[in-house]
């Protein structure tokens, strides 16, 4: 029986209608199969009614039931349907298992960890493309990736996996698999360290003999997800990454984003990855020249002989912009938001490249807390009292370079509506304060 087969007529639950619940109602709607779709936020399902989604409460009908597809942002063990969903845990898939299901025979590389995962699945696409691949990248990076189209050629799809997609999955597979690193996070819905290790080292649970498994060498997490891949016994093949592994083409690179530390270690990844496919170095070199950071990430916004502006608002827990507070010198650091659940500072060798921080956001006293004798500060409450304070102070600074950075350690929730406002706020702000048009 084909897929399209399998699915054609049967009753699927669809269960949040986000991004990822509307492609996968679309998918299941080209499919003829029967979809009853539910989000517990009436906003959304009205916003699914109008796209002609079928808005019912599955859960109570004594009809049948195929299969339940749930977005990564459900929580089961918190969400309304939670009782409903336990007594048909068999039946949950996720998208990741319905994209497999559909690219059996497509090579398929999938990217988790907890930061950098974005722009290593940018770096490897750029490396494709300049190898002539058809290449199609989606999942967490932006798209649902059961809106990723295919055409008659095979492709190589890139996919960036969270913690949430892959909780739930059971079938989904991939040719290369990378966990790029992991510090604490999301913990406020896994709970420990250990389930969120165990839930990340899934990505490789289910690859074969013929598979490539990527690991962190670096990362103090490493030896046990390592401990994890061989008490499954799995056959596919792990590498271990570090930096050391791209060296050899390090001289050969004449772009200024691969200086830090962050986006080596996401170099490193790729470039391993690329050499399994059999990509030589001159192409890989050529691609990684011409390669350009993702907004929000490390992304320079100002710089003149006397202040560099840094956009980091991607940066949402600490160790997230130790990355920058590791690369840079003389920093006026703007930070603050939604702390990470269970997150931990330290400021072990980085109290020399910080000058002054700068707390931002609704939780004040939890930044105050952490960064209390070890970091000097002040309270802003938001970023453009941050600028214009930082601004003040420059001018009493007689240090030659001072660097301007927004890596808030935090969420944006409770004073923006994501990471992408905060940063774009943040631009447009530095724009205005150095007159750039």
């Amino acid at each position: 029986m084909s897929v399209l087969q399998k699915y054609q007529n049967k009753r699927i639950a669809i269960y949040g209608m986000g991004l990822t619940g509307i492609s996968v109602a679309k998918k299941f709607k080209s499919l003829k199969s029967k979809i009853e779709c539910w989000d517990d936020k009436k906003e959304v399902r009205e916003k699914a009614k109008k796209l002609n989604f079928p808005i019912e409460k599955f859960w109570l009908k004594k009809k049948i039931i195929d299969s339940i597809i749930i977005s990564p942002g459900i929580d089961i063990n918190k969400c309304k349907l939670k009782y409903f969903l336990k007594k048909n845990l068999k039946k949950i898939k996720t998208d990741l298992d319905i994209f497999f299901e559909f690219n059996r025979g497509e090579k398929i590389i999938a990217i988790t960890g907890t930061n950098g995962k974005s722009t290593t699945c940018k770096i490897i696409e750029k490396i494709l493309r300049t190898a002539k691949y058809n290449v199609r990248t989606a999942g967490n990076i932006g798209n649902p990736i059961l809106s990723l189209s295919k055409n008659k050629n095979k492709n190589i799809f890139i996919l960036e996996i969270s913690s949430y997609q892959l909780e739930y999955s059971k079938l989904f597979r991939s040719s290369h698999a990378a966990i790029l690193n992991i510090s604490p996070d999301h913990l406020e819905r896994h709970r420990s360290m250990k389930n969120y290790i165990n839930i990340k080292s899934k990505i490789f649970y289910a690859q074969k003999s013929d598979d490539y498994f990527y690991i962190n060498d670096e990362n103090k997490y490493s030896k046990k997800i390592q401990n994890l891949f061989e008490k499954k016994n799995l056959k596919s093949k792990l590498i271990k990454v570090n930096k050391k592994n791209c060296r050899k083409i390090l001289g050969k690179i004449n772009n200024k984003y691969f200086k830090h530390r962050g986006n080596l270690e996401n170099l490193a990844f790729a470039y391993n990855i690329s050499k399994q496919l059999r990509i030589n170095d001159k192409i890989i070199i050529k691609a990684i020249n011409k390669f350009k950071g993702l907004p929000h990430r490390q992304e320079i916004v100002f710089s003149n002989s006397k202040i560099l502006c840094i956009n980091d608002s991607k940066a949402t827990s600490f160790d997230a912009s130790l990355q920058s507070l590791s690369s840079y010198t003389n920093i006026y650091w703007i930070v603050g938001g939604l702390p990470k659940y269970k997150d931990n500072f330290y400021f072990k060798n980085l109290k020399k490249n910080i000058l002054k921080a700068y707390i931002i956001g609704k939780n004040i006293s939890f930044f105050k807390k952490k960064i209390d004798n070890s970091v000097n500060y002040s309270i802003s409450q938001n970023i453009n009292k941050a600028i214009n304070n930082i601004y003040t102070d420059i001018k009493k600074n007689k240090k030659i370079k001072n660097t301007i950075l927004l890596s808030p350690a935090a969420a944006s929730f409770d004073q923006f509506k994501n990471f992408e406002s905060r940063g774009l706020y943040f631009k447009k702000l530095v724009k205005k304060k150095f007159k750039i048009k």
